[in-house]
């Protein structure tokens, strides 16, 4: 039995293949491939974890956070009520922990981050394959190439400042706001 191609490997291989069929040197096929390629795949990759991390860990704590006051209100007595208590306890920990692991990585935020910046670079790429948009100018792939390499630049390099402006810096607001309150 065949193993089930992954996306991203599937996502690779399409790229690849619309890459091949530019009229581009090798050289520049090699960059596309290197630079814009394994960006969005990566990134993509990295929205993905961000995003199951974000939904395990906020499910965790709306699930947890409704039962907690459920199991309070039983009221139970006895053998029962000790190991409801200690479930009650043991949910508490957890919606304490998953709120505190999400707070701490920002895990919402990352993963909108990423998906927003590999959808730009996507689209980036889209316009360039089929000489749309800002490249819908130029007459072959080798005249707009240069446009395309420096927006794929520009794109990670505005990825990087926002990720430090927003994530990194709001992390590091946090902290300084915990250590004086």
């Amino acid at each position: 039995m065949a193993k089930k191609q992954s996306y991203n490997d599937w996502l690779k291989a399409e790229f690849g293949a619309v890459i091949d069929a530019l009229d581009l040197n090798d050289l520049q096929k090699r960059f596309l491939r290197a630079r814009w390629v394994d960006q969005v795949v990566w990134m993509g990759g990295r929205a993905n974890k961000a995003r199951t991390w974000y939904y395990l860990l906020r499910l965790t704590a709306i699930i947890g956070g409704v039962m907690v006051p459920a199991l309070v209100s039983l009221n139970l007595s006895g053998q029962t009520g000790v190991q409801v208590g200690w479930l009650v306890f043991v949910i508490s920990l957890l919606v304490a922990i998953s709120t505190a692991v999400e707070s701490f990585f920002s895990y919402g935020e990352r993963w909108r981050h990423y998906r927003q910046t590999v959808e730009t670079l996507k689209s980036e790429g889209w316009q360039f394959f089929q000489l749309a948009g800002s490249y819908r100018r130029y007459d072959t792939y080798a005249a707009a190439y240069p446009r395309f390499a420096t927006r794929v630049e520009e794109i990670n390099q505005q990825d990087v400042q926002v990720y430090i402006s927003q994530v990194v810096d709001e992390k590091e607001e946090t902290s300084r706001e915990s250590n004086e309150g």
